[in-house]
């Protein structure tokens, strides 16, 4: 049985103040949390007999000192989510490291100028784990990554690619003069006819105003995804996650 303040603060975890105040953050399902628990300390865990009968309770004896046995009721009154998943888990939010000053130099990256909706910034994480984009950039004004809609929307993509918060201008301006910093713009030139290296960082956007002046500033290749034909009249713009797989997808065509 889950207790009533198991309960409350699992339900908290919806408010970034409780993410920072605890430094837990909530995974639901049993492939995200399956994904989840070899890289991200587990704190606690609430899984229902459905669970157990596949994975054992000795299992989550190894994964968490903590946990509870629960019934599909109890795990509804949990969850976060319209339809629950036969497990909860709560992790540890990992501290984070200075970025990988080489590694930025020498791989394709991504980095994010305030992506503000949650769902758009776990699918970009997904699609960078995707196509093998392993670190990814976010200014401070993005989207929490860890925001259980954001987590649940990576699909474990959280495991395998590398998120740093940081002031992007700072980031970009200290790159080596040789490391290319790509930019998508209305204005830019086609995708399909610039030349793009396996190496840089592609810089996206926020939802409504793109990327920012000063950021804007600091990219080298300012490139467009045209729409067809050239001349109909179309939608303003893409979706931020779909232009960004659309982006990966072209990088990676020409590896």
């Amino acid at each position: 049985m889950i207790s009533k303040n198991r309960i409350k603060l699992i339900r908290s975890l919806e408010m970034k103040k409780k993410r920072q105040e605890t430094g837990l953050f909530v995974a639901e399902g049993p492939k995200l949390v399956n994904d989840l628990w070899p890289h991200f300390e587990c704190a606690y865990a609430a899984a229902t007999d459905v669970w157990l009968r596949r994975h054992g309770e000795e299992d989550l004896r190894r994964r968490t000192t903590e946990y509870d046995i629960v019934t599909e009721e109890e795990l509804r009154r949990t969850s976060l989510l319209k339809n629950p998943q036969e497990v909860v888990a709560l992790f540890r939010i990992p501290t984070q490291g200075e970025p990988p000053k080489e590694e930025t130099a020498q791989r394709l990256c991504l980095a994010l100028d305030d992506v503000q909706d949650p769902g758009n910034m776990g699918t970009i994480l997904r699609m960078a784990d995707w196509f093998g984009i392993e670190t990814v950039f976010c200014s401070p004004g993005c989207a929490d990554v860890y925001n259980p809609k954001t987590v649940q929307a990576t699909m474990g993509a959280l495991a395998r690619v590398q998120v740093y918060s940081h002031p992007l201008p700072d980031l970009l301006r200290h790159l080596p003069a040789d490391v290319p910093v790509y930019g998508t713009f209305l204005d830019g030139q086609s995708l399909y006819t610039q030349s793009l290296e396996q190496r840089g960082i592609i810089v996206m956007g926020n939802e409504g105003r793109g990327i920012s002046a000063e950021v804007a500033q600091t990219v080298t290749h300012r490139l467009r995804i045209p729409n067809f034909p050239p001349k109909r009249a179309t939608t303003e713009s893409l979706n931020v996650a779909v232009a960004t797989a659309i982006i990966c997808a072209e990088f990676r065509r020409r590896a």
